[in-house]
Parts: structure tokens; C-alpha cells; sequence
């Protein structure tokens, strides 16, 4: 197995997010069109992402700076959600056997094309993210989703199947829309008004062109009882501020300088 290429990764120590703790300018060149409806409805699926690396949410650093995955060379990784494919080619073409489940049979089969052109293999399997009948007890070594929890009714179902399928002290590697981020609507007139209370647990419908759907929101201390009950240590929890570029993506919003958009979590197996 070859040597972790990220051989500084402890990220609780001065963590490359951290550098960005004020506020950032607005960016010079904002996008012409907003993305409408919570990012987890578009995102990672029709962002315009590398399939070279993978990406936790809109405008902020991927795995290149966060460093939550290390070396993937000869290791299992299974993927919750596949979007279009990007981090599961990503991965594969760092050496990992990949298996990506997802609900969706299109988004499957935009993956499989997408493999096909990157000239990689990922093992594609339509179903619930919280049904995992097809993956044995201990088999894996990295469990990756990005945003794709945030449509799941029943989240602490998922860490238990994920709880399952990791072998001891591997690592569940997640992205959520920001719980803070999801008080504000950023298409109403005053975007940074609160228009949405913290506890409230509603799920928040949403359509993208001729999908519909519903996010489940959820407080930090939901999350974190969760993995707590299905045996999980928390490592590392991340709120990244926007990079610091001028131009930003399609999901970008003013909000974004203010509070975070996405939270990422490392969390490791512990107990059987």
C-alpha cells in the first residue's frame, strides 16, 4: 500500500479552515444565476466539479486542503449518494475500490457513462442509502457521503448500517447542509432575515427541474446524539468559511460570508 500523501493530516491541529475566521469580501464576479432551493437538491449532481478530487459542498476547500480521507490506494470506500460520480471517480482513480449506492437508476447510469469516459471501474447499486444488505459486516475501510444525508427521514438508520459495514476504527466521512445556513432563505428580499426557527424539524420540500424532494433538517446535537448511539467518536467537526476566490459557483449567496453552508464530520467506528 503505497505512503499516505497527505502525511500532515492531523486536522485537529491548526486546520487550514481556521485561516479564514473574518468574514469575506463579496466576490468580484458572482454567478448570473442563483441556484434556487437548498443546495442539497443540485449538489454535488449538477455542480461543475473535477472528477479528480472530491468536494464536500459549494465554495469551500475540498479534499486537497481538508484532508479527511488520506490514502485511498487498495482500500473500500463505499459512497452514499453518488451525484454524478465525481468523488467515487475521484477515488478510484487513487487506487480505491469503490461502491456507490443511490436511489436514483438515472443518476446511476450518469455515473456509469461518466466511468466509462474517466476509464475507471465503480460498482454502482441502486437503493435505499440506509438499506446496505449487499455489503458484509466489516468490509470497509472509508464510508463517504456528500450532502446526500440530508434527504435521509431516518439518519440515525443510516449510522447503524454504516456502523455495520466499517471495520474498527475506520472513518465516516459526511457532509450536511449547515444547520445555521438552513434558518435563511436566500432567495427572499432580505436574504440574512431569519425565516426559519432552528428546531424546527419540518422536512423542507423541494423540486429541481423534474425531481421533488425533501430535506430533513436537523440541529447539531441531533447529529451528534446520533452517532454517539450507533458507537461513533467524532474526530473532527468542520464549519469552512468560502474561499477566498473571485469567482464563485451557482450556489453561491452573500449568506455564505456570514455563516457557514456546509458542516463536514469525520466520525471512526468504535465498540462491534
Amino acid at each position: 500500500m503505497a505512503d499516505d500523501p497527505y502525511p500532515d493530516s492531523d486536522i485537529t491541529a491548526g486546520h487550514p479552515t481556521t485561516r479564514h475566521l473574518q468574514s469575506a469580501a463579496a466576490p468580484a464576479n458572482e454567478p448570473s444565476a442563483a441556484v434556487s432551493g437548498p443546495h442539497s437538491a443540485t449538489f454535488p449532481a449538477e455542480a461543475h466539479l473535477s472528477f479528480d478530487v472530491v468536494s464536500y459542498g459549494p465554495d469551500i476547500a475540498d479534499e486537497r486542503t481538508l484532508r479527511l480521507l488520506g490514502s485511498v490506494e487498495a482500500k473500500r470506500v463505499l459512497e452514499l449518494g453518488c451525484g454524478a460520480g465525481q468523488a467515487s471517480i475521484a477515488l478510484a482513480k487513487q487506487g480505491a475500490k469503490v461502491i456507490t449506492v443511490d436511489p436514483s437508476a438515472d443518476r446511476l447510469d450518469l455515473v456509469r457513462v461518466a466511468c466509462d469516459r474517466e476509464e475507471v471501474k465503480v460498482e454502482l447499486h441502486q437503493g435505499d442509502l440506509a438499506e446496505l444488505p449487499f455489503v458484509r459486516a466489516e468490509t470497509i475501510d472509508v464510508v463517504l457521503s456528500t450532502y446526500a444525508l440530508a434527504t435521509v427521514p431516518d439518519l440515525d438508520r443510516v449510522f447503524r448500517q454504516v456502523h455495520r459495514v466499517l471495520r474498527q476504527e475506520c472513518a465516516l466521512v459526511f457532509s450536511l447542509p449547515h444547520p445555521v445556513f438552513g434558518l435563511f432563505d436566500p432567495a427572499a428580499a432580505d436574504p440574512i432575515r431569519v425565516a426559519r426557527s432552528y428546531f424546527d424539524r419540518s422536512p423542507h420540500p423541494w423540486t429541481a427541474g423534474d425531481v421533488s424532494g425533501a430535506d430533513h433538517p436537523r440541529t447539531m446535537s441531533d447529529i451528534f446524539t446520533g452517532l454517539m448511539r450507533a458507537n461513533f467518536r467524532v474526530d473532527t467537526l468542520l464549519e469552512p468559511a468560502v474561499t477566498p476566490d473571485a469567482v464563485r459557483s451557482e450556489y453561491f449567496s452573500p449568506i455564505m460570508n456570514w455563516v457557514p453552508a456546509t458542516l463536514v464530520i469525520r466520525a471512526r467506528k468504535e465498540g462491534l
